[in-house]
C-alpha cells in the first residue's frame, strides 16, 4: 500500500507540473527577455537618383548613398540610411534602405541599385521592426524631417490629378495633421530637391513646408494651415 501512495502522489506532482496552469505562473515569473537593437558602421553604395538617372550617368563623380545595418540581437534586419529620430525613450524611426534589381528584362547579368526606401518604427525593449505608411510619401521626392512623433514632408498625389502635398502626420494618432496641395505634380522639369528640408519651431507648436521656387506653407498647432 505504501508503494501505491508513492506513486499516486508523483504522479500528482508530475501532472500539476506540466499542467496548463502552472506553466502559464512560470511564464508570468519568468524575466522579460531584454533585446539588443543597434545600428552598425556606415558603408557607402553607389546611388542612382531615380530623376537625375540620365544626368548621373554623364557625370564623372558617381552618387554614394550612406547606408547601415539594423542589427536586432546580433542579427542584421534592415539596411538603413540617414539619421535615426527618437520618438520616445524606448522607440525610434529611421529609412530604410532597398536594394533593387535594377536589370531590365533580357540583361545577362543582374543589376542592384540602391535606394532610400520607406521609414521604419523601431522598438527597442521588444525588437519589433514596423513599416510606416506614411501618406503620400514618394520615396524618390519625398524627404521627411521629424519633431517628437510628427514627420513634415512633401508627398505627391496618387490620383489622377496628382498634385505636390505638404504633408504632416501622426505616429501617435495614426492620422494625417495636416495634407493641403502646394503645387503641381508631375513636373515637366523637377527641381531638385522639389521642396526644401521643412522648418519646425517649438513655441508656439508650428512647421513650414516650401515647395522649391514656390510659395511656403505655415502650419500651427491644431492643424492650421497659412500660405506664405
Amino acid at each position: 500500500m505504501q508503494t501505491f501512495r508513492s506513486a499516486q502522489v508523483r504522479l500528482l506532482i508530475w501532472t500539476l507540473a506540466f499542467s496548463p496552469i502552472s506553466q502559464q505562473f512560470a511564464r508570468a515569473g519568468a524575466p522579460a527577455k531584454v533585446h539588443v537593437v543597434t545600428l552598425g558602421g556606415v558603408r557607402k553604395v553607389p546611388y542612382t537618383p531615380p530623376e537625375a538617372a540620365a544626368r548621373a550617368a554623364k557625370s564623372a563623380d558617381p552618387l554614394t548613398l550612406k547606408v547601415r545595418p539594423l542589427i536586432v540581437d546580433g542579427r542584421q534586419k534592415e539596411w538603413t540610411t540617414g539619421e535615426a529620430h527618437d520618438v520616445t525613450d524606448r522607440s525610434f524611426t529611421v529609412r530604410r534602405a532597398l536594394r533593387l534589381n535594377d536589370a531590365l528584362p533580357g540583361d545577362a547579368a543582374v543589376r542592384w541599385s540602391w535606394q532610400p526606401g520607406p521609414w521604419l518604427l523601431v522598438d527597442r525593449m521588444t525588437g519589433h521592426i514596423t513599416a510606416l505608411h506614411l501618406p503620400d510619401f514618394d520615396a524618390a521626392v519625398s524627404d521627411a524631417v521629424w519633431f517628437r512623433d510628427y514627420a513634415a514632408y512633401c508627398g505627391t498625389g496618387t490620383t489622377a490629378k496628382g498634385g505636390l502635398f505638404a504633408v504632416v502626420a501622426q505616429l501617435g494618432a495614426r492620422r494625417v495633421v495636416v495634407q493641403k496641395q502646394i503645387g503641381k505634380w508631375p513636373q515637366s522639369e523637377p527641381a531638385e530637391p522639389v521642396c526644401k528640408p521643412a522648418e519646425w519651431q517649438r513655441t508656439p507648436m508650428r512647421v513650414t513646408l516650401q515647395a522649391t521656387g514656390g510659395r511656403g506653407y505655415d502650419v500651427r498647432r491644431g492643424g492650421r494651415g497659412v500660405a506664405d
